[in-house]
């Protein structure tokens, strides 16, 4: 069930292409009457694909591996709920989440049939449990370093990470550069920063974050669970088209006990890992992570 993606390549930027330049434009708003997700499209290949990203990224972090694409597929690079560009919620519920990118899709990118569909750590379950949701809008799937299961996030970096952003005082910062200076004390690893900080944004010349942090931090413990069963109405329920399962090989997102209720919820899952990356697969090992899904969403 498990295999290693060994083509001998760096984890260099993407690689660059022959083809012109993708072309990027916002996606259509959903339905009149429903709160608009933000999201952005990359490519105009014939095949369509939607990005969901984790707790505190935005479409855009998949932007080089959506331009890498871009040849072969249309994709849309989804903000989530209370990230990015999306409205703000009052809580954390992945069936809500799960249903809200639907009638995003619906009205969209699957207006004309389904879609394959791509989700990051929680962007990934919002992904599984949209799948079992509305399996007549996802064609094939691939769920990216994360198990539907249940895991502890109350405690640990997540609740060190969104800690250290609710004890900033914005009111002080004057520039990006002072916002760094300050993060740096609690978190000094350079790039998860950048992460970060890639979502402060200045509002009438005050700082604020662009996510909703505060209920993000909350409702950590809703976020490290999995809805059981994800489809009330059906709690048998299966999603019987193909689903490939993303690992870092050094990541421990995954465990070996995940793979039983993987294969109960998914029966036609294939688990790949990818050499020397950790939970951000896409960001450590871009050209791997491009050639396993190219490879996996092309496969006859």
């Amino acid at each position: 069930m498990t295999s290693d993606q060994t083509p001998d390549q760096t984890s260099d930027p993407m690689p660059s292409r022959t083809s012109p330049s993708p072309t990027s434009s916002p996606a259509p708003e959903p339905a009149e009457g429903s709160a608009a997700l933000a999201s952005t499209r990359v490519g105009q290949g014939p095949a369509r694909v939607a990005f969901i990203h984790g707790l505190m990224g935005r479409g855009r972090n998949f932007t080089g591996v959506a331009q890498a694409l871009s040849e072969d597929f249309t994709i849309e690079l989804i903000d989530m709920p209370d990230h990015g560009g999306s409205p703000w919620t009052d809580g954390v519920d992945y069936r809500r989440i799960a249903d809200r990118v639907a009638e995003h899709l619906r009205s969209g990118l699957a207006a004309d049939g389904p879609v394959h569909l791509l989700g990051h750590s929680m962007g990934g379950k919002v992904a599984m449990v949209l799948a079992l949701r509305h399996p007549e809008l996802v064609d094939r799937l691939v769920v990216v370093d994360i198990s539907p299961r249940t895991a502890p996030m109350a405690t640990g970096q997540f609740d060190h990470l969104l800690g250290s952003l609710l004890r900033m005082d914005l009111d002080a910062l004057g520039t990006r550069a002072e916002a760094d200076e300050v993060l740096a004390r609690d978190v000094p690893d350079e790039r998860i920063r950048g992460f970060l900080l890639q979502n402060l944004r200045r509002d009438a010349g005050a700082f604020t974050w662009q996510p909703n942090v505060r209920m993000l931090h909350a409702n950590l413990a809703e976020i490290g669970g999995f809805p059981e069963p994800a489809f009330e109405d059906d709690p048998e329920r299966t999603f019987d088209r193909p689903v490939l399962w993303l690992a870092g090989a050094e990541s421990d997102y995954i465990l070996d006990e995940d793979v039983p209720a993987m294969k109960a919820l998914f029966p036609k899952v294939v688990k790949v890992s990818i050499r020397g990356a950790g939970h951000w697969v896409h960001a450590d090992q871009p050209e791997r992570f491009v050639a396993a899904v190219r490879t996996f969403l092309t496969a006859d």
